[in-house]
């Protein structure tokens, strides 16, 4: 019998990225680095850009960074790209730098959400900013999608402005938006831009590339999986689409008449104009479509009962099927149609069932509407190689370099210090976390790279990287192990439409099988001048118990002191809003930690991560953490307060009170939402339960709950009853926002790596910077 074949080598129906003819300007070659302003691009004897990204992000070369992969993929197609690296916005000087582009503006706001970049989750702002030069803020605006496209639309009224990134990704329908607390409109829309590309965006920005470049016109551009744009309703090519109405909830369903007990089953056919036998209704064995046709001597009711008789068994083409969302204005009014909105974005997220969805915005004369096209169809395991395996140079661009031409001073850029030595193999998520928005960006389908890419890579960071000494600081993605994870057929994958394969239980037909990962491990650490190499991705633990192996491992080779997991909560109420396995899970996976941890001689930490705050927690919910979190000796000075960031399921809960997770009615499940700053700071407070600053708001807190017992000065209480002299500082792991805490107990030791765990030893991160001896310091992550 023939072995299954893994998801990466599924039959994908899409043109691969290949097999497009070639730009004209392609004679030009590839450069080192694609040109920032006018001098460079006459050394590449350019006089135009035919593509001109702008981006939010300071110009790093390499396949972590969006404007990267974007920019090098349409290098590799013959187009002349340019970037635009953070400009001053204040007016549209800047966006003319390199001239009119040929074709299009590409706006993107960076890897990051501008607003999440600029503002910390209790809306404070950050004087830091990891993508840019020195770590230094501001150097791009709030809402940055929508003001770079404005500036290029002023810049050059007539090219067409075609807007990707996370940002618009995650603000292509109405959203929720936390900073304003209100619901806004769809990027699209505020934008003004042409075509919106959501996700990974390779395959739509090629073929859009290569129409415009046909001369086709940008507004005729409609059929491109991956897209959003502005249709009018008059638009006839909208007109063939069979539109599904969604615009409501609590609708009544099909009514039936009572049957009549004194009538023969044929009575009561005869009377819906129908019949019982199979010949007298279809005496020539046509299709139940030809019957309705051939049959209007039977009246226009017997047409109307055989159609509806139809629908019951047949389902709309999904793909000439549209569904309409409730409007703008419906949404922003009424949070229940904002939830009954979203579940039905994220039930259509699968590329190989999802419609099309439309949502009106405005009214009369001002009306359109915002369509929003399947999603675009996963790369194969080749074309994610073709990707990882463009020319990239592995470094900032020149422009940043300091006096002595390094980026490892004053102007080192934190995010690609991150992933200098790092080697992404993977994409994607199926773990459908419902505070986190990879799924609606990447998919929940993996696209892994091949054996020999990942390990080219390698080879390349050990040859090229400059100060690599040795240490590979992270082979993953999105989760450490995904890679080559999924469906075990591909109708099966095409037909689910789950949210999660993990949840509330590992899908019967996921594969789980860890050997591809473990042998691409052992091929990379055997190479030659490879010293260690470090997992710095999240771990999916309930996946990884699956393959004791695979734990074993991990834990002798690849964990450098400390591995970072998370469990995220451990009572059921908050677990199941945010869709994450029970901490019989964790304590599952640690007793297999611990076990090969000690036949390897090693003594290392598992360093779990938790949330505050999140949708569906109480205060009691809290209280247990903390309390298990005291016995099992950990002290969670790294602490993350739930972020409502757009699109996620999470923040439909916190913004409706409703669980989208299940049908929406006006009747149905409502959770319980974390609001106000004196709740959020309690609920951070038990995480940190052994911080004094926090004692008086905790001791409070406990006698209204009922709960004093817990106050006291033994080993069982939580709290004690005495107050040391305290300043109320609070020291925090962006620690120039606030203000920093220096103790005689901990010092701030510069070289250490600051941890959650008391008495952990500092984690090789290829640096080759040797810390200097001392107690290690903690620093608290908001």
């Amino acid at each position: 019998m023939n072995a299954p074949v893994d998801v990466s080598f599924f039959a994908r129906a899409a043109k691969p990225l290949t097999s497009y003819r070639k730009y004209w300007a392609a004679r030009f070659g590839t450069s080192k680095f694609l040109p920032m302003n006018r001098a460079e691009m006459d050394k590449l004897g350019w006089d135009s850009c035919d593509v001109i990204i702008v981006t939010g992000d300071a110009y790093v070369d390499h396949p972590s960074f969006g404007m990267s992969v974007i920019g090098r993929m349409l290098e590799m197609q013959g187009f002349r790209v340019g970037i635009i690296a953070q400009p001053d916005w204040q007016s549209a000087d800047p966006f003319k730098a390199l001239g009119k582009p040929n074709l299009f503006f590409g706006v993107t706001s960076g890897n990051m959400d501008s607003m999440i970049n600029r503002y910390t989750a209790d809306r404070k702002i950050r004087s830091d900013d990891a993508y840019t030069a020195g770590d230094i803020g501001g150097k791009r605006p709030d809402r940055a999608a929508i003001v770079y496209s404005q500036r290029c639309r002023e810049a050059y009224k007539d090219v067409p402005i075609v807007l990707g990134g996370i940002e618009g990704s995650l603000r292509r329908i109405a959203h929720y938006d936390y900073w304003s607390d209100k619901v806004r409109r769809s990027v699209v829309v505020d934008a003004k831009c042409d075509l919106l590309l959501y996700g990974n965006a390779e395959r739509a920005i090629v073929e859009v590339a290569h129409r415009l470049a046909a001369k086709e016109p940008v507004q005729s551009i409609t059929d491109v999986r991956g897209t959003a744009f502005i249709r009018r309703s008059d638009d006839p090519t909208g007109h063939d689409w069979i539109e599904i109405n969604s615009t409501s909830v609590d609708a009544p369903g099909r009514v039936e008449s009572h049957i009549n007990p004194y009538q023969t089953t044929s009575e009561q056919a005869a009377e819906q104009g129908a019949t019982c036998s199979k010949d007298d209704a279809n005496p020539q064995g046509l299709p139940a479509e030809a019957v309705v046709k051939m049959s209007p001597s039977l009246g226009d009711a017997l047409a109307r009962s055989q159609a509806r008789e139809l629908a019951k068994i047949k389902v709309p083409p999904r793909e000439r099927s549209v569904i309409r969302l409730p409007s703008y204005e419906q949404v922003k009014a009424d949070p229940v149609l904002y939830a009954h909105a979203n579940r039905v974005l994220h039930l259509e997220t699968n590329p190989g069932n999802a419609r099309a969805l439309v949502q009106a915005h405005g009214e009369g004369v001002t009306a359109r509407d915002v369509w929003i096209n399947p999603p675009p169809i996963p790369l194969t395991t080749a074309e994610m190689d073709t990707v990882f395996d463009l020319p990239y140079a592995r470094s900032p661009h020149p422009a940043y370099a300091d006096e002595n031409g390094s980026h490892d001073g004053a102007t080192k850029i934190p995010a690609w210090e991150m992933i200098r030595f790092s080697v992404n193999i993977m994409r994607g998520c199926f773990g459908g976390c419902t505070f986190c928005s990879i799924t609606e960006h990447e998919g929940r389908i993996i696209q892994s790279r091949s054996e020999e890419s990942i390990i080219k890579e390698v080879e390349d960071i050990r040859d090229k990287v400059k100060g690599f000494t040795g240490t590979i600081s992270d082979l993953g993605g999105p989760t450490a192990n995904m890679y080559r994870l999924g469906c075990k057929s591909p109708e099966i994958e095409a037909a689910c439409r789950k949210p999660s394969c993990v949840y509330p239980g590992i899908c019967s037909n996921l594969g789980t099988n860890h050997d591809p990962l473990i042998k691409i491990y052992r091929r990379a650490r055997a190479l030659k001048g490879i010293k260690k190499i470090l997992i710095g991705s999240g771990l999916r633990y309930d996946l990884a118990v699956q393959s004791p192996e695979y734990v074993k491992e991990l834990v002798t080779h690849h964990v450098g002191g400390y591995l970072k997991i998370a469990p995220e909560h451990t009572e059921q109420g908050p677990l199941t809003k945010m869709m994450k396995p029970g901490i019989g899970s964790y304590d599952k996976f640690k007793q297999l930690f611990e076990k090969f941890s000690l036949e390897a001689g090693k003594k290392q930490y598992l360093i779990p991560y938790f949330i505050a705050a999140h949708p569906g927690t109480s205060d009691e919910d809290m209280m247990n953490l903390a309390l298990w979190l005291k016995k099992n000796g950990f002290r969670a000075d790294q602490v993350q307060t739930f972020y409502p960031s757009p699109m996620a399921t999470a923040t439909t809960m916190y913004h409706s009170g409703k669980n989208p997770l299940r049908k929406i009615t006006r009747d149905s499940e409502t959770v319980d939402i974390v609001r106000g700053d004196r709740r959020r700071r309690l609920h951070k407070a038990f995480l940190r339960y052994h911080d004094a600053n926090n004692w008086p708001l905790l001791r409070e807190a406990l006698k209204t709950m009922g709960r004093a017992d817990l106050i006291g000065n033994g080993k069982h209480h939580l709290i004690p009853t005495y107050q040391p002299m305290t300043d109320g500082g609070y020291e925090s792991a962006r620690k120039k926002n606030s203000t920093t805490v220096t103790t005689k107990s901990s010092p701030v030791t510069k070289g250490r790596l600051l941890t959650q765990h008391t008495g952990l030893p500092p984690r090789d991160n290829g640096s080759g910077k040797p810390a200097k001896s001392g107690k290690p310091t903690y620093k608290a992550k908001v």
